[in-house]
């Protein structure tokens, strides 16, 4: 039987269909918005894994071109892997459904979001977590929803809950929030140097749209909805449970503060081989249960360790930030390098300038555009201490570069001010917390010590949380054990002005507006600190650009004669390149905009010069330096500027009559000429500047 529900989010309508399409699947809800429709689907496996400590979870975003009315390129003419946007998107619907499901639950899940109609008058992520928690609503896959999502904007000065498009373009912030009824979920923001307050007005404003989104979710679920299937927790041993703790002891108390990462990855990892040795019996029957109870224990010892006796496995206070080391400059062949080092977190930052054949070409269900900046994260195995495979770019990879690149572009100069093309690459070589802010911070450094003139520089610190029974702690600039074993990773960027980017996922059923707002003032204290830090090494960018960097510069020509500059297959842009050693791109044919990139300034302008002179209009009464270029019976063809000619009458050679042009001139000569005439038909009409020149 079809269901529909349908009514306002944030002065949107939405309708939930479910029952028509995909009925096979656990659960299936058809969202429509506008000309967007998406497709969600809910599906769980029959049998659970019993050999996992964590819950199977995957979630895929799945667009479609025949959605915007396009045929995918390449060969195939099919979607193959998806678009950086797409996995972007499907971790922005994970995050916050993932802590959503109850911890007995080991079967695998599968969430598929399709987008089958693409409106692109809006941004349909938040869509896509609706559609996603309407999907397992509605299943009997066991889910503590509905959440739903909302993104809101700065518009104007004003904030606008799921604005246009067009609003979007003009926003000084962005943040799309998930949640339940009553808590925070999720948050992932990019910003123009926003205030904290502004941030939290904005996740208020989202979380009332959110509401009424889980109120048409509620109510789809409570016409449509299925029997959830019941997963028993399983059964403890309580004798086993006990001589755990007795094992246990207060030995993680005593050890948390042992040293660095390293040393307190080794006395855990020998603590449980102690306990396994001690607590297994002879027919090793319960070791998988003496592993898990161990695991547990531990982390609940951890995180009371820290809760109770606000003892951190490092030894710091809670509001204390790691010590940082910086350094700029250190790889001379690079357009710009830093190197960022907090407690064992080391990331080495690197920027590229190029120029406008280096843009990222975007295709997606958009029109096909261009990015002018990118920022790549790189996390290889070494930076653990682990042998794996490189060459891998997988989510979290995306993810943590899309979030430094959130970080870092409000700061960037106008391309009209700055026209080149700007790459970061952050190449983590140790990790132990937090290394996305850490590359916010090598970032911003590398920017400046490349010369780019930055707005601001920009530092970020990763934040955690630990609550239990209302009780509750927030650590500023966590590391791992701290992030694996806590309840909150909120990451904040930005200037000593403001947020320039935010993300946060929550672990456990939600987080309070309270406890965010004290997190967020927290994070400013410690922002504040590490700018503090890095510009202790280089407070703003150096006058000059690196050496290493292109010379870039554009030239506007009349668009009538961009054809003069490419010339007959490309030829006369092959010349201009050879003589220069410079790049010639048009950047738009429709404009007259050509860009010119060179190594050299002098190439650069040399460049500019020839161009310059190709498509000026020739008056008369201008002199050139001519070379000859054909001989005539009648006179001489001279080449005055690259690709035109103006003609030499014979009558102009002498001042007396002569019969062989050949008596003055020859081919190839070099001659200082005056332009006579440009006639009716833009024939060129020369004469020498000095006739007595020739005639000796």
């Amino acid at each position: 039987m079809v269901e529909t529900i349908t009514g306002p989010v944030a002065d949107r309508e939405i309708s939930l269909e479910t029952g028509k399409m995909a009925k096979q699947a656990n659960g299936s809800v058809v969202v429509r918005c506008g000309d967007t429709v998406l497709l969600a689907t809910a599906t769980m496996a029959k049998h659970a894994k019993t050999d996992i400590d964590f819950f199977p979870l995957t979630v895929e975003y799945s667009e479609k071109m025949y959605s915007a009315g396009k045929i995918p390129g390449g060969f195939f003419k099919r979607e193959a892997r998806p678009s950086i946007g797409a996995t972007l998107t499907s971790r922005l619907i994970d995050r916050p459904i993932r802590p959503c499901f109850p911890k007995e639950v080991k079967n695998e899940v599968q969430v598929v979001v399709t987008v089958l109609s693409y409106d692109p008058t809006f941004s349909p992520e938040f869509l896509a977590i609706i559609a996603a928690s309407s999907a397992l609503s509605v299943s009997d896959i066991p889910f503590n929803g509905p959440i739903g999502a909302a993104l809101v904007a700065e518009v104007d000065g004003q904030l606008v809950a799921n604005p246009s498009a067009e609003a979007l373009d003009r926003s000084t912030l962005q943040i799309v929030v998930a949640g339940s009824y009553d808590h925070i979920l999720m948050v992932e923001a990019g910003a123009s140097e926003v205030s904290e307050e502004v941030i939290i007005q904005a996740i208020s404003k989202a979380h009332a749209a959110i509401r009424e989104s889980i109120v048409l979710q509620k109510e789809l679920v409570a016409r449509a909805g299925r029997t959830k299937k019941i997963f028993e927790p399983e059964e403890i041993d309580t004798d086993l449970v006990a001589a755990v703790k007795t094992f246990l002891g207060n030995k993680i108390e005593s050890n948390l503060q042992s040293g660095n990462k390293q040393e307190i990855e080794d006395f855990l990892t020998q603590l449980e081989a102690d306990a396994l040795a001690e607590l297994v019996n002879e027919e090793a029957t319960n070791t998988s249960k003496v592993k898990a109870y161990f695991r547990k224990e531990k982390k609940n010892q951890i995180r009371q360790t820290i809760i109770n006796k606000k003892i951190r496995p490092d030894g710091r206070a809670l509001d204390e930030v790691r010590a940082i080391n910086s350094e700029v400059g250190l790889l001379p062949a690079t357009h710009g390098s830093a190197l960022f080092t907090r407690g064992e977190t080391q990331s080495l930052g690197i920027i590229t300038l190029g120029d406008t054949d280096d843009e990222q070409i975007e295709d997606g269900l958009n029109e096909t555009s261009r990015k002018q900046y990118y920022f790549h994260y790189n996390f290889p195995p070494y930076s653990v201490g682990e042998v794996g495979f490189l060459g891998r770019t997988g989510r979290r990879e995306l993810g943590h570069g899309a979030l430094a690149e959130r970080a870092l572009k409000g700061i960037l100069p106008d391309y009209s001010v700055f026209p080149y093309t700007i790459r970061i690459v952050s190449e983590i070589l140790e990790s132990n917390g937090s290394s996305s802010m850490a590359s916010v911070c090598s970032g911003a450094l590398a920017l400046m010590d490349g010369g780019v003139p930055i707005k601001a520089p920009v530092s970020g610190i990763a934040m955690g949380l630990l609550i239990e029974d209302g009780d509750y702690v927030i650590l500023s600039d966590i590391q791992g054990l701290e992030d694996h074993y806590g309840d909150m990773d909120f990451k904040v960027a930005g200037t000593s002005e403001g947020v320039t980017a935010l993300q946060l996922d929550i672990k456990v059923g939600g987080l309070s507006e309270e406890i965010l707002q004290k997190a967020l003032y927290q994070a400013k204290q410690g922002r504040s600190h590490i700018l503090g830090k890095m510009i202790e090494v280089l407070s703003q960018p150096r006058a000059e650009l690196s050496e290493t960097a292109p010379k870039i510069g554009f030239i506007q020509i009349d668009p009538t004669k961009v054809g003069l500059v490419i010339g007959p297959g490309g030829k006369m842009i092959r010349k201009i390149e050879e003589e220069t050693k410079a790049t010639i791109i048009i950047t738009d044919g429709t404009t007259g905009q050509v860009s010119i990139s060179a190594k050299s300034q002098e190439h650069l302008d040399k460049a500019k010069r020839m161009i310059y002179l190709l498509t000026k209009e020739v008056e008369a009464g201008e002199e050139y330096e001519a070379k000859i270029t054909r001989i005539m019976n009648f006179g001489a063809f001279a080449e005055i500027l690259p690709g035109k000619e103006g003609l030499l009458h014979i009558s102009t050679l002498s001042r007396s009559r002569i019969n062989n042009v050949e008596d003055v001139l020859t081919t190839g000569q070099i001659l200082n000429v005056r332009v006579r005439e440009v006639d009716s038909q833009n024939r060129i009409n020369l004469e020498p500047v000095n006739v007595d020149d020739l005639s000796k």
